[in-house]
């Protein structure tokens, strides 16, 4: 029993080593979490729970996603999504030096930062925003390594929160056209990437003021978007 005892104690790893114990049970979970929804619809996110309007929602696979809605999103919410290799340097630190100036606070992230956030992590505000930062860096390089650009488009296509209660750009498409999103035409799409940024507080339908004005701009990218084929690396 003696020997048994001081055998057991000889297999503990030293205190200091024991961080790197768990960082690789943590990246071990994480690589396998992320493999997983590469091929599996991610079930819910953290967003989706904290919900209090309820969840609507339908997985619809890119294939059956208009092409101009996936325009849209690129004219709207990140060009160089084709080009980058999950980050924006250019966007990050204009955002910082808006932000600086005491402007509207505008962030720089990424669609693939975006995707990694609306699945893996919180939402957050404040603090809690910048806490998330970390490991959001760590996820987006995981999904732009594992699943690449095509996946991460589809994902956040169907993650994305489209209205109140409201995720994914079927889901949304229904809420305010009343057709899938497969027969989105470039107007509608446009309005549907115009509020994103705010689901809850903008309106598809009958936008008006800044929605409407942005709309139109996401309308008129769209066609740039599709001259200079911004959107081939979802398509190669």
């Amino acid at each position: 029993m003696a020997r048994t005892a001081r055998s057991s104690k000889r297999r503990k790893l030293p205190w200091y080593l024991r961080p790197l114990k768990w960082l690789l049970w943590f990246a071990v979970v994480t690589v396998l979490w992320v493999l997983i929804y590469r091929i599996v619809p991610p079930p819910v996110t953290f967003t989706m729970l904290a919900d209090s309007n309820g969840i609507t929602k339908d997985w619809t696979s890119l294939s059956n996603i208009d092409r101009n809605m996936v325009r849209a999103v690129i004219a709207a919410e990140d060009g160089k999504f084709c080009s980058h290799n999950g980050f924006d340097a250019d966007a990050i630190e204009q955002a910082i030096e808006r932000n600086a100036k005491g402007k509207r606070m505008r962030g720089g992230s990424t669609i693939s930062q975006q995707t990694a956030k609306n699945v893996f992590l919180w939402q957050g505000s404040g603090w809690t925003r910048y806490l998330r930062k970390v490991p959001e860096v760590y996820f987006t390089f995981l999904i732009e390594h594992l699943w690449g650009k095509r996946r991460i488009m589809e994902v956040y296509l169907n993650v994305a929160e489209t209205g109140i209660g409201t995720y994914g750009v079927e889901a949304g498409a229904q809420r305010y056209f009343k057709h899938g999103a497969a027969t989105l035409n470039p107007e509608e799409a446009a309005r549907i990437a115009a509020i994103l940024p705010l689901p809850k507080k903008r309106a598809a339908i009958s936008p008006s003021g800044f929605t409407r004005r942005y709309g139109n701009t996401i309308r008129a990218r769209i066609g740039q978007v599709r001259r200079d084929g911004l959107d081939g690396c979802v398509y190669d």
